[in-house]
C-alpha cells in the first residue's frame, strides 16, 4: 500500500472514531466498545477494499456487509456517513424515535445496510445464504461478514461456520472482532472461547490473525483470503474494546457506556480534541 493511501485511511479511522464519540455523547448512551473495535476494520473495508456506489446504496454490483454484531451500528452508519451514504448531520439522530439510524442496523432504513442485524448469531446464517446465492449466479462479489468473539456463544454461528467450510464459500470473509470481552465481562470468564483461530481451522477455515488497529495488516490479510480458492477464509482480528481511545479501553463496563458524569464526558471531550488535531495535521500531510 503506498503511503499516501495508508494516510488516508488512517484519516478515515479517526473520522469514524470522531463521530461515534460525537453520536453517542448526544445520545447519552451507546454501544461504545465494540464500535470502536472495528474502525480500522470499516476503514479499510469502505476507504479500500469494498466495492460500493453510496450515491446507488441498492447497486447490483455491490459487495455486501453484513455486520453480525449488530450492536456495533454506530461505526457502521458514521462510516456510511464519512463514505457519502447520507449527511454527516443524521447522525446526531440515533435513535430517535423517527430517525433512519435505530440502535441496531435495519436494511429498510438505513442507506448501505444489507442486512438487518442484532439477534446475535443471525447475521452468520444470512451471509452464507447471500455468498450461496453470489456463487450460484458466478458473480465475483463478497460479502463480509463481521462476527464479535461473545456472539461466538450462540450455536447458530457454530453451524454457519460449518456450512460455509463445507461448501467451501470463499467469497464469504469471514472477520471475528476478539476484543476479549462481551456485555458481561471478559469472554473468557463468561464462556471461554479457547483459541478461535484454531477452532475456526478446525471447522476447515483457512484462518489468518491481524492486529485489529492497524489498517495495512488489516488490507492484507484481506489481499490474501481474497487469494484462497476453494476453501472458506475468516480473519481472526486482534482486537481491545474501546480501541483508540485509551480511558476507555480500560473502563471496565465499556461494552455499553453512559455518559452521565463529568469523567466520562471530560475524558471523552479529551479523546475528541486529540482526534481532530490528527485528522486536521493528517489532512494538511496529504495535499
Amino acid at each position: 500500500m503506498e503511503k499516501k493511501q495508508l494516510q488516508e485511511l488512517k484519516i478515515l479511522s479517526a473520522k469514524i472514531r470522531l463521530n461515534i464519540l460525537e453520536m453517542l455523547e448526544k445520545r447519552g448512551y451507546g454501544h461504545l466498545g465494540g464500535s470502536l473495535s472495528i474502525v480500522e476494520l470499516m476503514s479499510v473495508l469502505y476507504g479500500k477494499q469494498l466495492k460500493y456506489n453510496a450515491k446507488e446504496p441498492n447497486w447490483a454490483e455491490r459487495d455486501m456487509v453484513v455486520l453480525s454484531k449488530g450492536h456495533a451500528g454506530p461505526a457502521w452508519y458514521s462510516t456510511l456517513a464519512e463514505t457519502g451514504f447520507f449527511d454527516k448531520k443524521i447522525l446526531f439522530t440515533l435513535n430517535d424515535g423517527d430517525t433512519i439510524l435505530p440502535s441496531h442496523p435495519d436494511r429498510l432504513k438505513t442507506p448501505g445496510v444489507d442486512m438487518t442485524t442484532g439477534s446475535l448469531g443471525q447475521g452468520t446464517s444470512v451471509a452464507a445464504g447471500i455468498a450461496t446465492g453470489m456463487k450460484y449466479n458466478k458473480s465475483n462479489q463478497y460479502v463480509y461478514l463481521i462476527v464479535g468473539d461473545g456472539e461466538l456463544n450462540e450455536g447458530q454461528c457454530w453451524e454457519a461456520f460449518q456450512y460455509i467450510a463445507n461448501y467451501k464459500l470463499n467469497n464469504c470473509i469471514v472477520i471475528i472482532d476478539d476484543n476479549k470481552r462481551q456485555l458481561d465481562g471478559y469472554t473468557k470468564d463468561v464462556m471461554n472461547p479457547f483459541d478461535i483461530a484454531e477452532k475456526m481451522k478446525a471447522f476447515g477455515f483457512y484462518v489468518q490473525t491481524a492486529k485489529g488497529n492497524d489498517e495495512e495488516v488489516i488490507d492484507t490479510a484481506i489481499e490474501n483470503a481474497k487469494k484462497v480458492e476453494n476453501k472458506a477464509v475468516c480473519i481472526v482480528l486482534d482486537t481491545i474494546k474501546g480501541q483508540g481511545i485509551k480511558y476507555f479501553e480500560e473502563l471496565e463496563s465499556n461494552h455499553s457506556v453512559k455518559f452521565n458524569n463529568e469523567e466520562i464526558i471530560a475524558e471523552n471531550h479529551k479523546a475528541i480534541n486529540k482526534l481532530k488535531i490528527f485528522i486536521e495535521e493528517g489532512s494538511l500531510c496529504t495535499h
